[in-house]
Formats: structure tokens, sequence, C-alpha cells
């Protein structure tokens, strides 16, 4: 029995059923509480279901978001709540609700999209792939940094989403794979989903160059973002969070990967551990290109071969063209020429590599990325080099 397939917009009088399935998906109690907090961030434009004879069988959302890439913002849609009734499951119906997401996405301009795998394996079929890990501290109360008395001052305060949110950008823009944050992603991302207080840490300019918002429960500290903007911002915070020694057993928190706090302790044998985190596809790669701000100094040209199974637009070659300011004009071609460098890669390898998670040069010696020695050195000093990180979940 043939049965009717069609892809659209969740309606808000379906928003119970998609609730329930994604308390079912994710073993999550559906509380009144939690309710009231999810009907507060449905949007049935960001709401994609896989209605099976009029029947909401499988779901996803794509929120309308904003990362920081090499400190330019690009627009990104944000892949969330995929999940299936186990009597709908392994019929393809995450397949066609990605498929369709990607033209969406492309049709919004947004050129980069990311997700939380339940299973990396399964993403990566469709085209994401790893773009940012963290490091997970854990630190006993007796291995908190020693520090002594720090200039500046630190204040604690309540939500002031205009103060926090500068200090935010001011550090998030350093990294890439970032969420820019609107005031309503504060109050309803961050604030409604976790509880704590907030200081703020004021340097000797009287500048805010820092906060931290962190709970202490059960005897332990749990830091939910420590953000700073110069290493004396990140030692007055850590002296600040020390000073709790009293109240707690350990300190828990997350880090960029590249983060150094062990070699700043006495002891640095603390327990800690990478975490592989989210995933990153490029949705359009010669929009991508074009905005994307590539290291400036040299005009160079190349070839580039993408491989993309699931997204047409992206499959066969382009044209890189990369002007001196490193801003690169993109031209699809049918095939490539013999007179200029050519180079070939997956649509994973390609956000891998533009996102700044792994380099050239490693993608070139793995196999993922083939070109000439030449190529790779030039794609060497044309992709800036920047840390990723996201302190962010959805």
């Amino acid at each position: 029995m043939n049965q009717r397939l069609e892809i659209r917009n969740i309606p808000n009088e379906h928003l119970m059923d998609s609730l329930q399935m994604s308390a079912f998906a994710f073993q999550d109690e559906l509380t009144p509480e939690k309710v009231e907090k999810r009907k507060k961030l449905f949007d049935s434009n960001q709401m994609w279901g896989a209605y099976v004879d009029d029947t909401l069988a499988a779901k996803m959302a794509i929120l309308d978001l904003q990362t920081y890439i090499q400190g330019k913002a690009f627009d990104m849609g944000g892949i969330s709540g995929v999940a299936t009734w186990p009597e709908y499951r392994r019929g393809g119906l995450v397949a066609k609700l990605l498929s369709h997401g990607l033209r969406v996405m492309r049709e919004k301009g947004q050129t980069v999209s990311f997700l939380h795998p339940f299973q990396f394996s399964f993403y990566r079929k469709y085209g994401w792939e790893t773009y940012t890990e963290y490091k997970s501290y854990e630190i006993s109360a007796q291995q908190l940094p020693k520090l002594g008395a720090q200039p500046g001052r630190i204040v604690r305060t309540g939500h002031d989403v205009k103060l926090l949110n500068g200090i935010y950008e001011a550090y998030a823009s350093r990294y890439n794979g970032t969420v820019i944050r609107n005031e309503a992603w504060w109050k309803h991302r961050i604030f409604s989903f976790t509880e704590g207080t907030v200081a703020v840490y004021y340097d000797a300019q009287n500048q805010p160059a820092g906060y931290v918002y962190y709970q202490v429960k059960d005897n332990i500290l749990k830091i939910h973002e420590l953000v700073y903007l110069h290493q004396g911002a990140c030692l007055a915070l850590w002296r600040f969070l020390a000073d709790h020694d009293s109240m707690l057993d350990k300190l828990v928190m997350k880090a960029p990967a590249n983060d150094k706090l062990p070699f700043l302790l006495d002891n640095p044998r603390i327990k800690q551990e990478v975490v592989p985190y989210f995933m990153a596809r490029i949705v359009d790669v010669a929009g991508f290109l074009t905005k994307y701000p590539f290291a400036s100094g040299v005009e160079w040209s190349l070839q580039l071969e993408v491989k993309d199974e699931h997204a047409e637009w992206n499959n066969g070659w382009f044209l890189l063209q990369v002007d001196e300011s490193g801003t690169a004009r993109v031209t699809p071609v049918a095939s490539a020429s013999p007179e200029l460098p050519t180079a070939s890669c997956t649509i994973q390898t390609l956000a891998a590599m533009l996102t700044g998670y792994q380099r050239p040069s490693f993608l070139m010696d793995i196999g993922r990325l083939t070109g000439t020695t030449e190529v790779c050195e030039s794609l060497e000093r044309l992709v800036p080099t920047r840390q990723t990180y996201l302190l962010d979940f959805f």
C-alpha cells in the first residue's frame, strides 16, 4: 500500500505532537514548565515535518542563526530537534528532511549549517563534518589556582544582556563557529535553561573585560560560561572562583580545545577530556567561498572540485580566484583547465578545512584533500589559522 509523504512546516496546532515526539525520542519528561518554555521558542516557519498520510512522522528545526567565521558574520542554519517515531524509522524520512532543509537554507542565504549529532557517522553521510570540540575539566577544590590579589574589581550582577553581550561578542568573534547572540537567545536559550550567578570583571581602567556565569550546588561549582578579553581578566575571574573553595568539593567546566589552564596550576594533573561536539556543513559552496575572508597579500587562482552527493549545486568544479585583499570570486565551471592548479575534496573535508578545524596539510596527508605540494602550501597560507569553539547548544 502506497503512503503519501509530504514535507511541510509544522503548524502551531501540531505543537504538542512535535513536543511529544521530542520527549519520546530524547527520553525527556515533558513537564508543564518545559511545555511553556518550548511554546515561547516554537516558530512554525522554522519547524519542518515529514507527514505520512497527514500524520507527523518525523521532524526537525532549522534555526535562523548567525556564526562568526574568521571574524565575519555568516548566516547559519542550525539543525535541531531531529526526531522520528519508531514505527517510521529507517524509512528515509530524516534523509528527506535534510535534503529539503538544504534547499530551504540555500534559499535563505544560509551558506553554512551546524548541528549536534546523535551519531557522527550518520550525519557525515549527508555532508556534515566535525568542526569543533571542547575540553572538559574537573578540578578539585585543592587544585584551584593559587593567585594573589588582581587589579580591577568583580561585581555580581543580574541578567544584564546588553553588558554581557558586549563582552561575549568581543570574545566570540575571536573563534570560528561561535553563535552570534541576540536578546531573545540570551533570554530563552541561556538564562531560561540554566540557573546561576553572573559576575562581571572590570579592569583597572574600569572597562568590562570578562564575566563568569556559574552555579554552586551540592558542593559542585559548575561554570556555564567563562569569558574574558585578556589574560588579566582571566586571572581575576579565576581568583574570584578560587575564593569559593570552602563551599565546594570540585569545579567542573568546558573550555576551548586549545585552553592552557592546566599549565597555570600548581598541580596540572586534573581530570580533563577532549569531547567532539558539533558538526558543520557548507550549504552553498559558491556563496560561502565568495564571502570567506582569505588571507590577503597575494593573488591566487585554483580549480576546486567538490564532491557533494546531496546538493547538486555544490557537486562539480569551481574556479576560485582570490585577489590581494583576500576576497574570492567563484565561478562554477564544467571541467578543469590544464593551465591552472587543481584540488579535490568532499563537501565534508571542505567544511573541516574552512572552519579551521583541520589544516590543509593534514587533510592532504590523510588523503582527504588531493592536489600538488604547491597547492597545499598555497592553501596553508590562504586559510587563516583560528581556533573553533562553541559555547552554546541547540
